[in-house]
């Protein structure tokens, strides 16, 4: 018996061709995802204000003054504690914070 390599022969070069096609760009998708390169955090970066804190200031009167309308000032509040990492009740005249940008 002779060692015979198997050959194989392509029916429909159509079909061929799309497979290789979709598995091409599967692969490139999910190349993409693995490296990071779909992330689209730098397009939403929010560019924050700084403001400093007057005397009789209070974060839940900045949010109102710097937050949109449609918004609870609850979650102003919390968004303006969470980029400085401070309480509502720690804030002094003179420090500076920042205040993410609502108007984009």
């Amino acid at each position: 018996m002779k060692n015979r390599k198997k050959s194989y022969r392509i029916k429909s070069k159509f079909r061929f061709i799309t497979s290789l096609t979709v598995i091409f760009i599967a692969f490139v998708f999910m190349s993409y995802n693995f490296f990071g390169l779909d992330n689209a955090s730098s397009l939403t970066k929010e560019n924050p204000i700084q403001i400093e804190i007057q005397s009789g200031d209070s974060l839940w009167n900045i949010a109102c003054e710097y937050g949109p309308n449609y918004t609870d000032v609850r979650k102003i509040v919390y968004d303006i504690c969470s980029l400085n990492d401070i309480t509502a009740d720690s804030i002094y005249p003179g420090q500076k914070i920042l205040i993410p940008d609502y108007s984009k």
